[in-house]
């Protein structure tokens, strides 16, 4: 499984997204996983991925949350939390997203 994480220069939840990625993989004991970040700072680097904003996560080269949103701007992204959008999915949301990768 390869996951790659997108996000603009200066994006506030880049790393986030990448830390709580991180944490998922450890909190599914997977192994043979190929973790990247990628640092996106021109329209024509976003036009290259299935980018929808940053960050986005693509799992095996698939949006983990898919949406409409695919751009080719330097934009930010939210995602659905508990009680608010945040700027990263949580944990349980990664989980998640590798599980249903996994099956």
């Amino acid at each position: 499984m390869k996951i790659d994480v997108l996000s603009i220069a200066d994006c506030p939840n880049g790393d986030t997204a990448l830390a709580r990625v991180q944490e998922a993989i450890q909190a599914l004991g997977l192994s043979k996983v190929e973790l990247h970040s990628h640092v996106l700072r021109s329209s024509a680097d976003a036009a290259r991925w299935a980018f929808a904003g940053s960050p986005t996560i693509l799992i095996d080269g698939s949006d983990a949350f898919p949406s409409d949103g695919r751009t080719a701007e330097l934009a930010c992204r939210v995602y659905p939390g508990e009680l608010a959008l945040e700027g990263a999915p949580s944990r349980e949301q990664l989980v998640a997203a590798l599980r249903m990768r996994l099956s």
